[in-house]
């Protein structure tokens, strides 16, 4: 029996109003990149941004220790051609993957920030050195249950499938989508986007 009249028009109404909602979080976003290039411009008049301003920006200074290591791990892995700075358009790729990438990259990315010597490869004191910094921003053993260590040895023994003590890119990927866990911290779940958008310095 053919859908009704009104089962059409009751799934179109549905869909339009997701088409809106997306939409609307674009045009959000949008403005949201355009505003903080603009902080960039005002900020950063020589086009290249060191890692203290970038701090600036972000009003990281005088926040906590984590704070400001997990912006530095952020900084590093844009500054693309390693040379201490970021300029115009590194940092507007950043912003672009951190406000509206699409998982894959957002994972891709992810790696990079725990790939702290860039070899592509992870090993354990990469991974444990970033979740002692997200466990201090975000992590709580009583929420968790585990300490940065144990966490750790769980990523590990999901993840590092031929046992050889390295998880490589193949790895992470697919080990991000093995269970929802385990999903959240390979993805960095603290939030980045709103992270981002609430520690940015508003314009006057």
């Amino acid at each position: 029996m053919p859908p009704s009249k009104c089962w059409y028009l009751r799934n179109h109404k549905r869909t339009a109003a997701m088409r809106q909602d997306q939409s609307s979080s674009d045009e959000g976003d949008v403005a949201q990149i355009q505003e903080m290039c603009l902080i960039f411009l005002r900020e950063c008049p020589s086009g290249a941004l060191h890692l203290h301003e970038f701090k600036k920006i972000f009003g990281v200074q005088s926040s906590s220790p984590e704070d400001s290591q997990f912006l530095e791990t952020i900084f590093r892995s844009f500054d693309t051609n390693q040379d201490n700075t970021l300029d115009f358009i590194e940092y507007v790729a950043a912003l672009n993957l951190i406000l509206r990438g699409n998982l894959e990259d957002r994972l891709k990315w992810s790696f990079k920030m725990y790939d702290r010597d860039g070899n592509g490869k992870l090993d354990r004191n990469e991974v444990k050195r970033l979740i002692r910094i997200l466990y201090k921003i975000k992590l709580h053993k009583n929420e968790v249950g585990l300490t940065p260590s144990q966490i750790c040895d769980r990523i590990f023994d999901l993840v590092d499938d031929n046992n050889d003590g390295e998880i490589t890119l193949s790895e992470f990927m697919e080990g991000a989508k093995k269970d929802q866990w385990l999903m959240d911290l390979l993805n960095l779940d603290v939030n980045t986007s709103g992270w981002v958008t609430q520690n940015c310095r508003k314009l006057p």
